[in-house]
């Protein structure tokens, strides 16, 4: 596994900056360096195959403490795994994952409330953001992205063997917390399952406790086309960011604005298109299909916390964060829709902190 960062990397042709450092995936020896925010180059509609990029700062001119640096892990055979790292101090460091047709930007409002008691690092799932896209349906597979959980927790150091500058005694193995939301919630999961005892928490966001099929009455395909956004939303930048202040205004800021920016791309004809590639967003699709809760959480050997989202009028916490296997610890909150990130930061933030 290789890192590069902005602040200490050469840049190769890609435009992507690249280092000689290099690690076994099991034992860093290298402690990550944040990264001076860069802006990236704009994207462009159609490049195939997409090429990732060192993240820029949300606001160039900000303060470091306020604004995410962005690297990458290079995970074999060679796909870059984009992640924003935003800094903090306090153990165990945290590796949030975001949803379907995300990015880290996603967990923004609660990586702000965390990063005062936690390393925090935001990653962007392969096919999502600024990582790379690999075309084989393979690549997205629930073992493989639960792999680059790993990556980016061993590379970003927020999975730290290294406590100032001595070995992590075996019998007090670093440990982390992952944290993740819909299908990132499943992703989580197994990451767990991987990390076994160097993962001190995981928590579920509004999904991960059922397998989706059963919970949502649909499959693939029928699931695959309630993701499509009406054509007038899509006509242009200010119908859709109008669209997503319209959910909720009072959750709406500059932050709001920045990850729903990040989610799509615009056409050379001015019209929107989603930023996850159709490819990957298809095979991640898939995969959440195929995940069985039952198969995984009792494989988990840390402590899970899974926060619900009811829908105000309901009597029972419903849809795809599921039932409660035996063991998880539960928080319901009411929210007027699935992104509890957005609209309940406090809640979710105290679940990730909670002892």
């Amino acid at each position: 596994m290789t890192i590069a960062t902005s602040a200490s990397a050469s840049r190769n042709g890609d435009g992507m900056v690249a280092t000689d450092r290099s690690t076994s995936r099991s034992k860093p020896t290298w402690r990550a360096v944040r990264p001076t925010p860069v802006r990236p180059p704009r994207r462009r509609f159609g490049m195939a195959p997409y090429r990732s990029h060192v993240a820029s700062a949300i606001d160039p001119g900000a303060e470091a403490t306020d604004q995410p640096g962005g690297f990458v892990v290079v995970v074999d055979p060679g796909d870059r795994i984009h992640f924003l790292d935003w800094g903090g101090a306090g153990e165990p460091g945290v590796v949030l994952i975001h949803g379907l047709a995300g990015s880290g930007l996603a967990w923004t409002p609660v990586a702000r409330r965390l990063v005062a008691r936690r390393r925090v690092v935001a990653m962007d799932l392969r096919g999502h953001g600024l990582s790379d896209a690999p075309t084989d349906t393979g690549a997205y597979d629930l073992d493989v992205l639960a792999s680059d959980v790993v990556a980016v927790a061993e590379g970003s150091g927020a999975l730290d063997d290294e406590i100032s500058g001595e070995s992590v005694r075996a019998d007090e193995a670093a440990a982390v917390i992952v944290a993740g939301h819909g299908f990132g919630a499943i992703v989580a999961a197994a990451a767990a399952t991987r990390l076994g005892s160097r993962c001190s928490r995981l928590v579920l966001i509004d999904g991960g406790l059922a397998d989706v099929a059963s919970a949502t009455g649909q499959d693939v395909d029928e699931f695959l086309r309630t993701l499509d956004e009406p054509p007038e939303v899509m006509r242009s930048m200010a119908a859709y960011l109008g669209d997503r202040r319209s959910w909720d205004p009072a959750t709406w800021d500059a932050d709001q604005e920045e990850a729903a920016r990040a989610a799509v791309v615009e056409t050379p004809a001015g019209r929107l298109v989603l930023a996850t590639r159709p490819h990957a967003l298809e095979a991640c699709v898939r995969t959440m299909f195929e995940y069985r809760p039952e198969d995984v959480l009792p494989n988990v050997k840390a402590p899970i916390v899974a926060v619900r989202r009811r829908t105000p009028g309901d009597d029972d916490a419903t849809g795809i964060a599921g039932d409660v296997p035996a063991g998880v610890r539960v928080v319901d909150v009411s929210a007027p829709g699935h992104n509890l990130l957005r609209y309940r930061p406090d809640e979710v933030t105290a679940a990730i902190l909670a002892r």
